[in-house]
Formats: C-alpha cells, sequence, structure tokens
C-alpha cells in the first residue's frame, strides 16, 4: 500500500532542493520526534546512487539506517529511490505558496499505516521547519 505526506514549504525551489539533499541539512531535519536524530547522512545524488541516514534515539538505546539507491533523479522535480524491497517518490511542484513536496512511499509491516504516516509528515513538518527558520 502507498502512503503519501506532502507539505508545503515557504521557500525558493533551489533552497528547498538543497536542503533535502545536503547530508549536512538532513542531520538538521529528519527525524520524527525530539527524542530522535541523524547522526550521519550520506547522498550520491544520482540514478544508481546510494544514500544513507543513521537514525538513533537520542538515549542511545536504538538506533537504525535507513540507506537505498535512488532510481530517478530530475534536479529540482522528482527524487524516486528504492530502499529493500521498497519505493518511494518525492516530488518538489512549485507554488504560489512556495514550494510543495510530496512523498508516497510503500508501507511495511511492522507499523500501523497511521504510525508510518505521522512518523513520515513529522519528518516532513520538520523539514519544513528547517528550511524556513534558515530563510
Amino acid at each position: 500500500m502507498k502512503i503519501q505526506v506532502e507539505k508545503t514549504v515557504s521557500a525558493p525551489i533551489a533552497k528547498v532542493w538543497s536542503a533535502y539533499t545536503t547530508p549536512a541539512d538532513i542531520k538538521q531535519w529528519n527525524a520524527a520526534s525530539d527524542d530522535w536524530h541523524t547522526t550521519l547522512a550520506e547522498v550520491d545524488l544520482r540514478v544508481g546512487g546510494a544514500f544513507k541516514s543513521r537514525m538513533e534515539a537520542k538515549d542511545g538505546s536504538v538506533g537504525f539506517d535507513f540507506a537505498g539507491t535512488y532510481t530517478r533523479v530530475d534536479v529540482h522535480q522528482t527524487i524516486e529511490y528504492a530502499f529493500g524491497d521498497r519505493t518511494a517518490l518525492v516530488v518538489f511542484t512549485t507554488t504560489a505558496e512556495g514550494v510543495n513536496v510530496c512523498v508516497s512511499f510503500d508501507s511495511e509491516d511492522t507499523h500501523s499505516i497511521e504510525q508510518q504516516q505521522q512518523g513520515w509528515q513529522a519528518i516532513l513538518n520538520n523539514f519544513a521547519r528547517h528550511v524556513e527558520a534558515a530563510r
């Protein structure tokens, strides 16, 4: 099942794209809650290139790698990637209000659809706050 989250970011596309694809920025916004953080981010933004983000609880109790391979990259428009046996598509659309970032991804079986949607939406909301605060 595909799950979709989206957020409009009040910033120019170049800034939104850069913050979404730059490791130093990813480490600043890539967390679903304040008790988690991303300690490592690697990006090889090209078709066939790999990415990895190390996500950990701040208390050190648990962590995991979110990693995969880019399958489509259209600068300032689209990023598609595979992670495990799942895929995701990120679409950047410029609007009068800024840039709408829409992420659709395959669900997994460990967490409920609602939990997955809330987690990915929280990360996207953090992303928007990060970009808008840097204006």
